[in-house]
């Protein structure tokens, strides 16, 4: 393929942003795809491929570019580049950039370096030994080889709009191409990835994008039209919203979140969706919390977590993400359990919720959570561990509890 300089340039600016200057990698691909209009869909689709790639592959390219120490200067950004083309099979330009640049070395250090799964799946030692301590050696592996995939896109369909079928036919009518994917009510599957958001179904709430893993959560919970169901963490809502259609607009979600920000773009989704039985409630203060208590047939708990069931979307949370992290929302998952799941009445359900695959957010916190005062009104049901190299989607972790008394 043929290198162009605005292109090509555009990546590295963006590569400098997402690592010197701690911007997440998404937001900063939304953006440089705005850069020139000019741009045909292959060159927007080099430009995000690229940045995502570089991402994803940091250490491993750093390492073989020599690159000893960050925050990384232009030179350093363009070798690491130079690293990418030459283990894509690109003939590298009669650039100044490229001048000097190692074939045949960089390959062989590539082969080198990938008998060492840090360098190898390109991750953090702490990473890769928090992986192998809770997963064992073998999952694990398994288990950031997948994460290190490219994500599907997937689709949920908007069943009080249309249904999975009329869906999938308006798709292809625009030349996108889906599948629906087995034990998945309302999921497409894109055979390729495709700017769906530009498109007058999106607009007119026909579907939102949601991992596969991701749509499990609301049928876990077993809602049914006419409930008062609370979702404690709605966040901007993905969950919320599918809960809703479960519902039929009928009966009352009420959306907590810290977040006003992230409450209105739920609102902004609700109102392309056709939603209608949302309250929203800003958590300021705990009496929010305690107004609720025994008041809930069903309530979701998507606790924050690491992500690191989500990083083939998220890449750069490789980078992002700390020790102390992990070791400080392990608390905080504690503390939201207890203070969130007294707002069950009883004979209702509970479901905990994490795009982590640590056992020390998930089925750990379950069982510490059920030796406490307030978790001995529960009943643990069952629970999902969804691990990516065996569902080809997100990693995540629910467990349904019901209350006693």
């Amino acid at each position: 393929m043929r290198f162009h300089r605005n292109i090509s340039f555009a990546v590295i600016d963006a590569l400098m942003a997402i690592f010197n200057e701690g911007e997440y990698a998404d937001k900063v691909v939304a953006r440089a795809l705005k850069l020139d209009k000019r741009w045909g869909s292959s060159d927007r689709k080099f430009v995000a491929e690229t940045i995502y790639d570089i991402v994803r592959w940091k250490r491993l390219y750093a390492e073989i570019a020599e690159i000893k120490k960050e925050p990384f200067d232009r030179d350093g950004i363009w070798r690491m580049f130079a690293v990418w083309a030459t283990l894509k099979g690109h003939t590298l330009p009669d650039w100044k950039y490229f001048e000097g640049t190692p074939v045949r070395k960089i390959k062989g250090k590539f082969d080198e370096l990938s008998k060492d799964r840090k360098f190898k799946e390109s991750i953090p030692d702490w990473m890769d030994e928090i992986g192998v301590k809770e997963l064992g050696e073998a999952v694990w592996s398994k288990e950031i080889k997948a994460q290190n995939e490219p994500a599907k896109v997937i689709l949920r369909t908007n069943t009080l709009n249309t249904t999975k079928e009329a869906l999938k036919l308006e798709l292809l009518k625009l030349d996108i191409h889906t599948q629906a994917i087995e034990n998945y009510p309302e999921a497409l599957v894109l055979d390729e990835r495709a700017n769906v958001f530009m498109t007058d179904i999106f607009k007119n709430g026909m579907f939102e994008v949601q991992d596969a893993s991701s749509q499990m959560v609301a049928h876990m919970l077993d809602i049914q039209p006419g409930m008062r169901v609370v979702d404690t963490c709605a966040g901007a809502g993905g969950k919320t919203l599918h809960m809703a259609c479960l519902m039929q607009n009928k009966g009352q979600i009420i959306a907590m979140d810290l977040y006003e920000s992230k409450l209105k773009q739920l609102k902004i989704r609700a109102k392309r969706n056709g939603i209608h039985n949302i309250e929203y409630r800003v958590i300021d203060t705990t009496k929010v919390i305690k107004k609720l208590h025994g008041q809930a047939d069903r309530v979701l708990i998507d606790a924050p977590c690491s992500g690191l069931g989500v990083l083939k979307r998220n890449p750069d949370a490789k980078w992002k993400l700390k020790p102390e992290f992990i070791d400080n929302i392990r608390k905080v998952q504690a503390e939201v359990l207890e203070s969130y799941a007294p707002i069950v009445k009883p004979g209702g359900k509970l479901v905990y919720a994490t795009c982590s695959v640590l056992p020390s957010e998930n089925q750990e916190q379950i069982e510490k959570f059920l030796t406490t005062e307030t978790g001995k009104n529960f009943t643990f049901v069952e629970d999902k561990k969804v691990l990516a190299h065996e569902s080809g989607y997100d990693g995540f972790y629910m467990a349904l509890l019901t209350r006693n008394n």
